[in-house]
């Protein structure tokens, strides 16, 4: 897909998918480093910052196809805000209900690209991503906080009314990847197949964007420079799990979580 594709596809719709970065062969070697150091240090679904850690989510995020993807979209430069591995189990019950991610992340503009990245297939059965197109140009809609024990949204935001006969699956091959504004309306559905579902889910932002919430919140240079020097900065990771890096990374993910708590942000 050339740059001007995705930036033309991007800008209408609010998402691109698929765009492959790796054979599947490589997406079944990083699944298997994620699920041995599953077995080792427990469970990393919605642990944060793991490219502090971890070096094969680093290697993901800095994937060249991913990123010309990204400087397509953001220009040339480009800070990498976060990764996180999105896990549903096979035959689980939690979904993600209708929302916008730039509802509560804090960011002081919208100049920023998520990538959903598959380690597993992704599909309609195993519960892909679903994006409503163009739903990043009406800007944020009102989110309701839900008490559901399956939605996967730390709170169950949900934005209500939303035209489903409207909404597109975005299925993913392992080593495929999606792109979405922080704007787009996007959901999934549970996991009813007999696999795991594995993403690594990838934030980006454009060098100009700012956290408004919290003054010591990080993010590290990918493209590009940064003549804005808005975040503290974070080191990639050299070395797999050590505690050292661990620890900084528990203090990093809480600091995410503290920000993602305030359900507030800047009307677009």
């Amino acid at each position: 897909m050339q740059a001007s594709e995705i930036r033309d596809n991007y800008d209408r719709d609010g998402y691109i998918a698929p765009l492959r970065l790796f054979s599947e062969d490589e997406a079944q070697a990083h699944r298997a480093i994620m699920e041995q150091t599953e077995a080792e240090h427990g469970k990393l679904h919605y642990k944060y910052k793991m490219h502090s850690v971890l070096r094969s989510p680093w290697k993901i995020a800095t994937n060249p196809v991913l990123l010309d993807a990204v400087e397509a979209i953001l220009g040339p430069n480009i800070l990498l805000y976060n990764t996180c591995y999105i896990v549903k189990e096979a035959g689980a019950t939690s979904h993600v209900s209708w929302h916008q991610d730039l509802t509560y992340w804090g960011l002081s503009n919208a100049n920023q690209v998520s990538a959903w990245v598959a380690l597993s297939p992704a599909t309609g059965e195993s519960g892909c991503m679903r994006m409503l197109p163009g739903s990043h140009k009406t800007g944020r809609y009102e989110h309701e906080k839900t008490d559901d024990p399956d939605n996967v949204l730390a709170f169950g935001q949900t934005v209500q009314g939303v035209d489903e006969g409207a909404a597109r699956l975005a299925p993913l091959r392992p080593g495929e990847a999606s792109l979405h504004h922080g704007w787009t309306l996007h959901a999934s559905m549970p996991n009813h197949s007999s696999d795991r579902r594995i993403g690594v889910n990838i934030q980006f932002v454009s060098t100009d964007v700012r956290q408004v919430k919290h003054d010591e919140d990080s993010a590290i240079l990918v493209r590009g420079v940064d003549d804005f020097c808005h975040f503290k900065v974070d080191a990639p990771a050299l070395r797999d799990m050590h505690p050292d890096d661990l620890a900084r990374r528990d203090q990093l993910d809480a600091r995410i979580n503290d920000i993602y708590a305030v359900m507030e942000a800047p009307r677009p």
